[in-house]
């Protein structure tokens, strides 16, 4: 497994595991919905944008890692001279237009001040922010492709 890969896989993890903890503190219901979602949202969204952009060095066949994974695929470098851009990269390219892979990939929306609170609660968040199940949605479909896609580099 190369490097982009190996990285691609644990940030997949790491997402899971949050999914988890946030699923079972939804489930016990001793904290406002909201405030689950301000504390794992970003953290959970922040694992599968890095599990994607590994992903999409390993697609592209980036001879060096950089420091940071890129979050879409018009961050990745040019394909040398005479190569074509990889078939995955051009089905990635097309799923972040629209679709849920286009939600995973929208900015947070930033938390307002003057969104209504529960009273004694200091914590906001937008109504249309995305759930667990959403959020776990979105990892189990990049999976399912890594997969798929893992398969056909395997073949090369």
């Amino acid at each position: 497994m190369s490097g982009a890969r190996g990285q691609a896989n644990h940030s997949l993890y790491l997402a899971r595991i949050l999914l988890a903890a946030w699923q079972r503190e939804t489930e016990a219901g001793e904290l406002p919905a909201r405030l689950l979602c301000q504390a794992y949202l970003p953290a959970a969204r922040g694992h599968l944008l890095d599990a994607y952009g590994w992903f999409l060095l390993e697609l592209s066949g980036a001879a060096e890692l950089p420091q940071h994974p890129p979050r879409d695929c018009g961050e990745l470098p040019a394909p040398p001279p005479g190569k074509a851009v990889a078939g995955e990269i051009l089905e990635f390219q097309q799923l972040e237009k629209e679709g849920w892979l286009a939600d995973l990939l929208q900015p947070a929306t930033p938390l307002s001040p003057g969104l209504a609170r529960t009273p004694g609660n200091l914590a906001s968040a937008a109504a249309e922010s995305p759930g667990p199940g959403e959020v776990q949605s979105w990892a189990d479909q990049l999976s399912r492709l890594f997969d798929r896609m893992s398969d056909s580099l395997d073949e090369y």
